[in-house]
């Protein structure tokens, strides 16, 4: 073992992402190490807290040779997994709790509320399993539930009448304990206000419809001290409720990014947030001029991450790694050979399954990159698969592939984007008679 190199676990490791880790610049100065792969804490069917932490520690003590820092960028549970982790091992770190006034989506916005009104939407707690829950809404129609802890819009409703509501909380119903149970074992760790004595993870926040340019400033705090590195434009497809591509940078006027980000340091101070990083998402309503929160993640994005190294020249994970170890990062701006990149999401916009009859293949795959070789591509939706067994997708499309693209201009990378999923066949046939949708 390389005694002069430091020691960076990756809680949620896998081999695309430890990619990233690499190509930062001083990759050569840390050994990165797994603690739990992806396969292990993202996406489960069941996510059992207490076990991944105890194999998590059983790791830890073990290694032989000094633990420098725990990093991860995935949200739930690894998120709330490091912050435990951290703080039993003594590592820089936001406290748990700091983690959970960012994800728990009603504690946040209670927070939001405090220091930015201005900027917070209406709310209210719902209780999915309450007879009577539907009389305990405060809300006017339209607006949007979900979950208080979710990912990727699972489970997201926007509810434009009763009829929509008793829908929506019937499947939510049979899907959302998934996530709320193991969201309540951390809980349970925590130092909760009374506020939260009654709302679990299987209760829902209901939010006044908002809408506008959505974008998300990322960056980090560091011993008190809130910086930013960069502002990612994120863009709804033609059925304007999922995410169609992440842009960097953002095309948002100035003056409204740096009206977030001063909104940003504001609720992240009222939070306690230190030692971590964070991207918080905006929408900026472009006929009154309102900019609201929509959520935080305590967390870089993965998302992110592509569009940073093409653009500037390094990944945000050379922010995670220095932040993790308490040191300064050196992010610098405008090093990468492109001026614009986006994460594309290439989604079959529908709510009915299917069986997926054709896929890209290796040979197709392998002559996109001949033709345009920064293009990286994650195919998600494989032939013989039915839509229905990805996990964690929206409520309104499913995710068939992510397409990874840079230009010199805009125009460029959309062009190139267009090009690329031309090469990119999907085919679906319905469910065979009989099985359920």
């Amino acid at each position: 073992m390389d005694q002069h190199r430091k020691n960076i676990f990756v809680l949620g490791y896998d081999e695309r992402h430890a990619q990233d880790l690499l190509k930062i610049p001083d990759a050569d100065a840390f050994c990165f190490h797994p603690l739990l792969r992806t396969d292990e804490v993202v996406h489960q069917k069941n996510f059992y807290i207490d076990d991944k932490l105890e194999k998590a520690r059983n790791i830890l003590r073990k290694f032989d040779g000094t633990v420098d820092a725990i990093i991860c960028h995935w949200d739930f549970p690894a998120m709330p997994m490091a912050a435990i982790l951290c703080a039993e091992f003594g590592l820089p770190s936001p406290s748990l709790e700091a983690v959970l006034k960012c994800s728990h989506k009603y504690w946040s916005r209670l927070e939001q509320q405090e220091v930015v009104p201005q900027a917070t939407p209406e709310f209210c707690v719902i209780d999915p399993f309450d007879e009577n829950a539907v009389d305990k809404i405060t809300l006017n129609h339209p607006f949007w539930i979900k979950p208080i802890k979710g990912y990727g819009s699972t489970l997201g409703f926007r509810i434009n009448n009763t009829r929509e509501l008793h829908h929506a909380l019937g499947v939510i119903k049979q899907r959302i304990r998934r996530i709320g149970d193991a969201f309540n074992s951390i809980l349970a760790k925590a130092d909760l206000p009374p506020e939260l004595n009654k709302v679990d993870g299987n209760c829902l926040i209901a939010e006044n419809l908002i809408h506008g340019w959505e974008f998300a400033p990322e960056g980090y705090v560091q011993h008190g001290e809130f910086h930013v590195h960069g502002v990612v434009d994120m863009i709804r497809g033609k059925n304007h409720k999922s995410f169609l591509r992440y842009e960097y940078p953002s095309q948002a006027p100035r003056r409204i990014q740096n009206r977030a980000i001063e909104i940003a340091e504001k609720v992240l101070r009222q939070i306690g947030f230190d030692n971590g990083c964070f991207n918080m998402e905006f929408f900026w309503d472009e006929v009154s001029d309102d900019l609201w929160i929509i959520e935080i993640n305590p967390r870089i994005s993965q998302s992110h991450s592509y569009q940073f190294e093409m653009v500037d020249g390094m990944s945000n994970h050379e922010v995670v790694v220095h932040v993790a170890l308490g040191d300064i990062p050196q992010f610098q701006h405008h090093g990468g050979f492109y001026k614009h990149a986006a994460k594309f999401l290439l989604r079959h916009y529908t709510q009915q399954d299917a069986v997926v009859v054709q896929a890209p293949n290796a040979e197709q795959i392998s002559r996109l990159a001949e033709s345009q070789p920064d293009t990286e591509i994650v195919i998600k939706a494989q032939e013989g698969m039915r839509l229905s067994q990805m996990p964690d997708q929206d409520s309104y499309s499913y995710i068939l592939a992510e397409v990874n693209v840079a230009g010199k201009t805009q125009h460029e990378m959309l062009q190139r984007y267009q090009q690329a999923i031309k090469k990119l066949p999907f085919e679906f046939s319905p469910l065979p008679a009989g099985e359920k949708n």
